[in-house]
């Protein structure tokens, strides 16, 4: 439904209580005598209450049709100094004037107060040039209490306003960024549990996928026992990373330090792990590790030593489940004052059926986001090797600084948020 015009709005309460007020005080006035201007003919005397009645009038608009209120409240005075001056016409004119400032638009909150100034100057240097004396300078005086203070007082209560409602909005904009913050914030912590969930799971369940399929499949006592033997190693690695996952996540009343994240030091017993799981699963790949990486170098930080060996593991934990038969290989590489390079090849199969056990394809989309979180570059796909097809995973990893070395444990070292 449209909303009707300003003019047609029903007055506030308060402009009908000060118009009634005002009314009711000038006719008291008149009654007693109280008038001025006795210098000008007023026949009969009830002509002094008619700028009164429409200066009160004009006083219902001043809020809702403030440009209304005063192109009435200005004939409205004229002629009260010509009928007879009541004071209470006088003091309601500066309260319309006070609210065409205050309620009125942009442009006439900026124009009256300077037009009451150039009033004031007129009413005050006319008279004394043209009377020359003391007396005349009143008249300035009183255009100034009458025109000039009520309009200006209102640009102050006005701006005053402004300032506040602006503040209001700028909390209002501050309050909204900092929820967007904050959920934004939720939903990547989000993300980071559900890699470190994944990396730290996937591996451990994908041998022991592989290892009891092996032990139903083989029908030789010693093979099935020594699958049964890794399952269990497998399983009993699974839960000490799960349980230093929910370390990080529960908040330690303890005071207890975590499990401090795995490191690169660590790839030689992920690759014994692997080594065992493809031995049991006849997949008949061969693992390698070539560290190439200069000795006596500086510690990598936290976050890059540990999404390396993210990414080494969930490369590893595919290679077991897709490759073919045939020689995976993990390479490490540094500059002395350049990124980390980490690259895994292995055997690609095209034509194989299904992976040895299932996947749920999130393990690429989490090595990108790591790669993401520390500016770094991700290449993965099959391409041209030595020996045939192969499937490469080769990360750059830049040394952003300001990240602790990988031997902190504290739990905002474990991983770039």
């Amino acid at each position: 439904m449209p909303s009707r015009p300003r003019l047609l709005q029903r007055p506030h309460r308060d402009d009908v209580l000060i118009s009634l007020a005002g009314l009711v005080g000038g006719v008291v006035l008149w009654s007693l005598g109280l008038v001025g201007g006795d210098s000008f003919p007023r026949e009969p005397e009830a002509l002094t209450l008619v700028p009164l009645v429409v200066m009160a009038g004009a006083e219902l608009l001043r809020r809702t049709a403030p440009a209304v209120a005063l192109c009435v409240a200005v004939p409205a005075l004229a002629a009260d100094q010509f009928a007879g001056s009541l004071i209470a016409t006088i003091v309601m004119f500066t309260d319309v004037l006070y609210g065409a400032v205050v309620y009125g638009t942009p442009a006439m909150a900026r124009k009256i107060p300077l037009a009451t100034v150039y009033l004031t100057v007129v009413a005050t240097v006319v008279p004394i040039a043209v009377y020359r004396t003391p007396a005349s300078l009143l008249v300035g005086v009183v255009v100034g209490l009458v025109a000039l203070t009520p309009a200006w007082t209102g640009w102050a209560i006005r701006e005053h306003r402004e300032a506040a409602a602006a503040e209001r909005l700028r909390a209002e904009q501050t309050a909204l960024l900092a929820e967007l913050d904050r959920r934004e914030a939720v939903t990547a912590e989000r993300a980071r549990m559900a890699r470190e969930l994944h990396d730290m799971v996937a591996n451990h369940l994908s041998a022991i996928a592989i290892h009891s399929t092996a032990a139903l499949s083989l029908k030789d006592a010693t093979a099935t026992e020594r699958a049964l033997g890794v399952i269990r190693e497998n399983s009993v690695h699974g839960l000490a990373e799960m349980r230093r996952l929910i370390g990080l996540l529960r908040d330690a009343g303890d005071g207890g330090a975590p499990a401090p994240a795995p490191t690169l030091d660590a790839l030689d017993t992920l690759l014994d792990q692997a080594r065992a799981t493809a031995a049991a699963g006849s997949g008949g790949q061969e693992f390698i590790l070539r560290d190439d990486r200069p000795g006596g170098a500086a510690p990598l930080p936290a976050p890059v030593g540990l999404a390396a060996y993210r990414i080494v593991q969930e490369s590893l934990t595919n290679a077991l489940k897709h490759a073919g038969p045939g020689r995976v290989e993990v390479t490490l590489a540094r500059l002395p004052d350049g990124p980390l390079e980490v690259g895994v090849t292995s055997p690609y199969d095209a034509d194989r059926a299904a992976p040895r056990a299932p996947g749920s394809g999130s393990g690429l989309i989490g090595m990108r986001e790591r790669v993401s979180l520390l500016d770094g570059t991700l290449e993965t796909g099959p391409a041209d090797g030595p020996s045939g097809r192969i499937w490469r995973v080769r990360a750059t990893l830049p040394l952003t600084s300001g990240y602790a070395p990988e031997t902190a444990h504290s739990p905002t070292d474990q991983e770039p948020q």
